[in-house]
């Protein structure tokens, strides 16, 4: 890909400000996310009529929007928080970010720096180490002239693959400082695999009787699906998906896809030690959650990793890696192996569909919203006590069409969504988020109403963090304080930031609600109440 898609204005004479806009114009980042505070005032003076200032209540969610825009579009997007309060309230969501694979370039405000020696007030100290390790790159620069070409610089880092957030901290009287224009460079960050790589991993795939697939998100993030079912096609292996992928990795509905990996050594051991080679594509070699062995590693079983990413090609505990841009590589190795002579095996078999009844199952709700949602739906999650029923009931189908986080952090879910809508127009978005989830950035609900976003919130409210509860028992830990959550009525938040929303007990009330949500000029929340949670909160209160 090339930095530009327009030619920015050159002249000299120019203050820092006019050339970062010019800059950010020629690379296309014309929508800034933010939270202004009054170091980030000179940057925000007379805001220029082409940009769109998306407004977050808080850094989090500010972060949040941006990653889910950048990662619906595939662009970078630009980020403005307030100093160091700012940036320490977004970090939550920068390590998301990190982990997601989300090409920000992040920018935040700094106290003068005639006033930066004697520790002022809103003064970030040390601001570039502040958000390490969770940026690919990170810089105060030196002099005030130097900010355009920062911002060009961490462009250029956060889009190449892997990528990932960079971080520019700007002292608010640089701004009007002189400075030469910056203009985009023409930029191909993609590399091709070694040759000598791929015809050593098409030898050993050519040779195995019995191959598997574990597949993650950066085949999405590439936009490689479809040469990825072609390999696979081509292969005639089973396909898993790597523990924790954050997007799509395979078509859940397509006959060779086989399941989801659970993140635990003995699992992925049990499920991947029958085969005779393992190939890895867009995903760690692997993401575990819990302690144990994992017996494939010493198996002696070929491993064939292809990713972008160096550092988990490195870190990879087995096997060999073929290094370089999948978009790349997926269709040289296809080009390299034999037709496939084994047949296509059946789809896997669906679970029947839940009863309905009340209080509602979780498994029914989903399967419900699951039909209620157009085909073309973006499904953003993060109810991670319902991520198996999800998995039962909501196969995923559509590249581009499902985003979670990669980090296990909360707080990420509403606010990626309201920024998947914003990169996704024309597409309904849907949020399936826990409770306990809702809680940590429902502010940027807010955004979604001032942007008239077709976005259907989804709040699946089991009063309580249930992954805790189920980590308990598997742990087999009791009385642990801080898991339930009562009293919550998140009808009366929805309603008080002009969000319409319902809450519904009964599968018919469900029905209705959601075929609302779907339809709704706008976002729209929808209040579940698992097993009858909802009942038991409105007791409570009355």
């Amino acid at each position: 890909m090339m930095d530009g898609t327009t030619t920015p204005t050159t002249r000299t004479g120019m203050t820092v400000r006019e050339a970062v806009f010019d800059l950010l114009r020629g690379l296309g980042m014309t929508t800034v996310f933010g939270n202004p505070g009054s170091t980030e005032l000179p940057f925000l003076d007379r805001w220029p009529s082409d940009f769109r200032y998306v407004l977050g209540l808080q850094e989090a969610s500010v972060m949040g929007m941006a990653d889910g825009y950048a990662r619906a579009t595939g662009r970078c997007a630009f980020v403005n928080l307030h100093s160091a309060a700012g940036v320490g309230h977004a970090l939550g969501n920068l390590f998301t970010s990190y982990r997601n694979g989300a090409p920000l370039v992040i920018t935040a405000g700094q106290q003068t720096r005639a006033l930066l020696p004697n520790l002022p007030f809103l003064g970030a100290s040390d601001a570039a180490q502040f958000p390490k390790p969770y940026v690919k790159f990170s810089i105060e620069p030196a002099r005030a002239a130097d900010v355009p070409a920062a911002i060009a610089q961490a462009h250029r880092i956060a889009m190449q693959r892997p990528y990932g957030p960079c971080f520019v901290s700007i002292p608010s009287d640089d701004w009007a400082a002189p400075c030469q224009p910056v203009v985009p460079r023409a930029w191909f960050p993609d590399t091709a695999p070694d040759p000598a790589a791929l015809a050593e991993a098409a030898r050993l795939l050519s040779a195995a009787r019995r191959p598997v697939l574990v597949v993650g998100s950066d085949v999405d993030a590439e936009g490689c699906g479809p040469a990825l079912v072609a390999l696979a096609e081509r292969v005639g292996a089973p396909v898993w998906t790597s523990p924790f992928s954050s997007r799509l990795s395979f078509p859940e509905d397509h006959p060779l896809f086989a399941g989801h990996l659970h993140a635990a050594p003995q699992q992925v051991s049990e499920t991947l030690i029958g085969h005779d080679l393992v190939l890895v594509i867009g995903a760690p070699v692997f993401t575990f959650h819990v302690a144990g062995e994992c017996a494939l590693f010493r198996s002696g079983i070929p491993i064939i990793q292809m990713t972008t990413d160096a550092e988990a090609a490195s870190s990879a505990p087995a096997g060999m890696a073929v290094l370089g841009a999948l978009r790349h590589g997926i269709p040289a190795l296809a080009a390299l192996l034999p037709g496939a002579a084994r047949a296509l095996p059946s789809p896997r078999p669906r679970p029947a569909p839940p009863a309905a009844a009340a209080p509602l199952s979780a498994a029914y709700a989903l399967h419900r919203l699951h039909r209620a949602m157009p085909r073309d739906a973006v499904l953003v999650e993060e109810a991670p006590s319902h991520r198996p029923a999800m998995h039962a009931q909501m196969p995923i189908r559509e590249w581009g069409g499902f985003f979670t986080m990669a980090s296990g952090g909360l707080g990420y879910g509403l606010p990626a969504a309201v920024g998947v809508a914003l990169g996704s127009p024309g597409r309904r978005v849907a949020c399936l988020i826990g409770d306990g989830s809702f809680m940590y950035s429902p502010q940027a609900l807010w955004t979604a109403v001032q942007e008239r976003l077709p976005l259907a919130v989804i709040v699946m409210n089991n009063a309580g963090y249930g992954a805790m509860r189920s980590f308990s028992r598997v742990l087999q830990v009791r009385d642990a304080p801080g898991i339930d959550l009562p009293g919550i009525d998140f009808v009366s938040l929805a309603r008080g930031m002009g969000c319409p929303a319902r809450a519904v007990e009964t599968p018919e009330a469900l029905e209705a609600a959601l075929a609302g949500a779907m339809s709704a000029d706008g976002p729209y929340l929808v209040e579940v109440a698992v097993d009858g949670a909802i009942a038991t909160l409105y007791d409570e209160k009355t």
